[in-house]
C-alpha cells in the first residue's frame, strides 16, 4: 500500500545516542578541533565584552542604589521620631542674652535688595549687636544704599569698605573680620529676610551646647517662580531640616554660606575664611570639623533666614557649578585627612567627592539606558539595573510629602500642579545637576577659578514692602495668627 502524504515522519531516537567518532579516523576537512586557539578566539571575543558589558550595568547599578540610599537617609534623618524632630529646634524659652554679636554682610552690586536686609537685621532684639555692611571699593551703587542704612541705624550699622583685589565673598568677609568686635561673628547674604528674635535664640544656642559654631536655618520660598524653584526649595528645606543635622551629629559638616555663627577667637585662629576657594563656607566648615569644633544646629520654620532662588537656570547652573567646584576645592586641600577617625574621613571623601559622582553616573546614565533598550541582556542583569528605582520613587514621595508640610509650615497653599510639576521636574532637574557637576570637573581642571556671582532680585519678598523687613510668620500686612501658630506647633509635632 502507498504511504499517505499525510503520515508523520519517522522519529528520531531518543534514547539511542549518536556514535562517537573514531579518534583513530582523520578529521574531516574544514573542521577545528574544539581546543584550538581559532575556535577560542572567534567565540570568547564576544563572550568577554557581553560579560564586561553585563559587569559594568550591574555595577552602574549599585553605585547608584548606594548614592540614592545615603541621600534618602540624610534627607529623613530629621525625622526618625518625634523626639528627633523636636531636638532640632531652637529651646521655646531662650536664656538671657550673653553675647556680642558682630553681623557680616557683603554685598557687590545688591543695591536692589540691600537696604531692606540692613533694616531688617537693625531690629533685631538682642540688645548687643553691631553690623558690618561691606561695600566694594569699584561699586558706588551698593555703597550709596549701605550708606543710607546706616545714617538711618547710626548706632548698629558700620560700612566697611573692601578693596581686594579680585572681589569676592570671602576677601569681603576677611576684611571685615579684622575690624570686628563681637565675641561671635555671623554672616548674611545681601538678600536676606531674618527674624528680629533669632539672635536670641542663637544666643541661647550657644550657652546651651557650649559648642564653637551654631548653624542656623535657610529657607528659599519662591518655589512658584519656576518648575526648576520648586526643586531648589526644597533642597534647601531637606538640608537645612534634615541633612546639617546629620553632619553635625557625624562632626564633620560642611556649613551653611549664611545664618552661620562662629566664636569669633576661632575664627582668627584658623586666620579667618580660604580667599581662594569658591566654596568657602563648605572649607571653614571643614577645617573647623578636622580640629574637632563642635558645631550646632538648629531649625525653627519661624526663625528661618528667608531667601530667593536664582533668577534664572543659567544663574542657579552657574551657582550650582560654583558650589561643586568648591567641593572639589576642599577635597584637594585635604584638611579633612587630620579628622580622627577612619569613619569620619572616608564620609568626608564621600561627601566631599559628590560633585565627581554625580558627573560621572550623569554621563553613564543615558548608555546604560541604550544598553537596557539595545542590548540582549540575561533577565537577572535587567532586574538588578532596575534596583536603583526604589529608593528614588522612595525619595520622590518624601519630596512630595515634604512639599506639603513645607505649605503647612510656611501658610503656602501647595496646588496639585505644584506636585505635577514636582514629579515632571526629576529627571530634568537630575540631569541639570549632572551638567552642573560635569562643568565644576571641567573648570576645576582647567585652573579657572573666577567667581561667578548669584543675582538677587527680592522675589521672595511681598512687592509692597520690598523696602522694609518682611514679618516672617504672617504674610506681609497681616498681623500674627495665634491659631495658624498653634498648627504650626502641631504639624511640627
Amino acid at each position: 500500500m502507498t504511504p499517505s502524504r499525510y503520515a508523520a515522519p519517522a522519529p528520531d531516537p531518543i534514547l539511542t545516542p549518536a556514535p562517537a567518532p573514531d579518534p583513530d579516523l582523520p578529521a574531516p576537512a574544514g573542521s577545528v578541533p574544539s581546543g584550538s586557539a581559532s575556535g577560542s578566539t572567534v567565540a570568547g571575543a564576544p563572550d568577554l565584552f557581553a560579560t564586561l558589558g553585563q559587569a559594568g550595568l550591574v555595577a552602574l547599578a549599585v553605585a547608584l542604589t548606594a548614592i540614592a540610599v545615603t541621600t534618602l537617609w540624610w534627607m529623613l534623618h530629621a525625622w526618625r521620631s518625634t523626639t528627633s524632630l523636636q531636638a532640632t529646634r531652637f529651646s521655646e524659652s531662650p536664656r538671657a542674652p550673653r553675647h556680642r554679636f558682630t553681623l557680616m554682610v557683603p554685598g557687590r552690586h545688591e543695591e536692589a535688595v540691600m537696604g531692606s536686609t540692613l533694616d531688617g537685621l537693625a531690629a533685631q532684639t538682642h540688645p548687643d549687636v553691631e553690623i558690618l555692611a561691606i561695600v566694594g571699593d569699584d561699586d558706588p551703587g551698593t555703597a550709596a544704599v549701605v550708606q543710607a542704612a546706616a545714617a538711618r541705624h547710626p548706632d548698629r550699622i558700620r560700612v566697611v569698605v573692601d578693596s581686594s583685589v579680585p572681589k569676592n565673598k570671602p576677601r569681603a568677609l576677611n576684611t571685615a573680620l579684622t575690624v570686628a568686635t563681637g565675641d561671635i561673628v555671623g554672616v548674611f547674604d545681601a538678600e536676606d529676610d531674618v527674624h528680629p528674635e533669632l539672635l536670641r535664640h542663637i544666643d541661647s544656642r550657644f550657652q546651651e551646647t557650649g559648642a564653637g559654631v551654631v548653624q542656623g536655618g535657610v529657607q528659599l520660598m519662591n518655589f512658584r517662580s519656576s518648575w526648576w524653584a520648586l526643586r531648589n526649595v526644597l533642597e534647601y528645606y531637606f538640608w537645612f531640616r534634615s541633612r546639617l543635622h546629620f553632619h553635625a551629629g557625624s562632626r564633620f559638616i560642611p556649613l551653611g554660606g549664611n545664618t552661620v555663627f562662629i566664636r569669633r577667637e576661632l575664627l582668627e585662629q584658623m586666620n579667618g575664611w580660604d580667599a581662594e576657594c569658591l566654596a568657602e563656607d563648605c572649607e571653614i566648615g571643614v577645617r573647623l570639623s578636622s580640629v574637632g569644633v563642635p558645631v550646632a544646629v538648629a531649625y525653627s520654620p519661624e526663625f528661618v533666614t528667608r531667601e530667593e532662588t536664582p533668577g534664572s537656570l543659567k544663574s542657579l547652573y552657574k551657582q550650582r557649578t560654583r558650589w561643586n567646584q568648591g567641593f572639589l576645592q576642599v577635597l584637594r586641600k585635604k584638611e579633612w585627612a587630620a579628622l580622627p577617625t577612619l569613619r569620619q574621613r572616608m564620609f568626608a571623601r564621600y561627601l566631599l567627592s559628590m560633585p565627581f559622582l554625580q558627573a560621572f553616573t550623569g554621563l553613564l546614565i543615558p548608555l546604560s539606558v541604550v544598553m537596557i533598550l539595545l542590548v540582549k541582556v540575561p533577565t537577572w542583569v535587567a532586574l538588578v539595573t532596575f534596583i536603583p528605582l526604589a529608593p528614588t520613587l522612595v525619595t520622590l514621595a518624601a519630596e512630595i510629602a515634604g512639599l506639603g508640610e513645607f505649605g503647612r509650615i510656611y501658610h503656602e497653599k501647595v496646588r496639585l500642579r505644584d506636585y505635577v510639576t514636582l514629579v515632571l521636574g526629576t529627571f530634568p532637574f537630575q540631569v541639570f545637576l549632572a551638567l552642573a557637576a560635569i562643568r565644576s570637573v571641567v573648570r576645576q581642571v582647567r585652573n579657572q577659578t573666577g567667581w561667578e556671582k548669584t543675582e538677587h532680585a527680592g522675589a521672595h519678598r511681598d512687592p509692597q514692602t520690598r523696602t522694609g523687613s518682611v514679618p516672617l510668620l504672617e504674610p506681609a500686612g497681616r498681623e500674627p495668627n495665634p491659631e495658624r501658630a498653634s498648627e504650626l506647633e502641631g504639624a511640627l509635632r
